[in-house]
């Protein structure tokens, strides 16, 4: 009876595991993320690249004035006008960050820990809206402020989620009305 426990025992024991191939496995897969990741590397800068003839994004003047509207929260990018998934990278504009927006007379200031800042004049302000994505970031209806402004010949959508999304309201009136009160005195002059 010993003898068939025996027999039995060496049919159910596992295989001997193949080290050499398991190790070429995981090192050819390793290869191939490391490739695909370079691809998107290359990818976004050569976006980059192609944007180049974006001009150098305005800072904030000396005295902008008093602050109207203050926000903290999140800049989730920058895409051309009216097409979401056409993000700018150009100039920094592409890269997420945290975002410390101020509002007065002067325009929109955007400070960004760990990013280049920039300073959008009041002039240049377009449009001011509530949105649910831009490049990359989806979020529920109305999840996301959007501001639309000129900077050289182009129109550029910027995206912000605020920390109190209820903040986003209060931006959208005060950003329109700015804009509107701009138009207005550019068609008197």
């Amino acid at each position: 009876m010993t003898s068939v426990l025996l027999l039995a025992a060496e049919k159910e024991s596992a295989e001997v595991t193949d080290w050499a191939a398991r190790i070429g496995w995981v090192v050819g897969l390793a290869l191939f993320v490391a490739l695909v990741y370079w691809l998107m590397r290359e990818g976004w800068k050569w976006r980059g690249t192609l944007q180049g003839d974006l001009p150098e994004l305005p800072s904030a003047p000396d005295d902008p004035g008093p602050a109207r509207l203050t926000m903290t929260g999140r800049y989730h990018g920058s895409t051309t006008a009216g097409q979401w998934l056409d993000r700018i990278v150009a100039r920094g504009l592409g890269a997420r960050s945290r975002a410390e927006l101020t509002l007065t007379d002067a325009g929109l200031d955007v400070v960004r820990p760990g990013a280049s800042d920039f300073f959008v004049p009041a002039a240049a302000l377009r449009e001011a809206r509530l949105d649910k994505g831009i490049a990359g970031k989806v979020l529920i209806e109305g999840g996301l402020l959007v501001v639309t402004w000129e900077h050289g010949d182009r129109l550029i959508d910027s995206g912000f989620r605020s920390d109190h999304a209820a903040e986003h309201n209060d931006w959208v009136r005060a950003l329109t009305s700015m804009i509107e009160t701009n138009s207005t005195e550019g068609a008197e002059r």
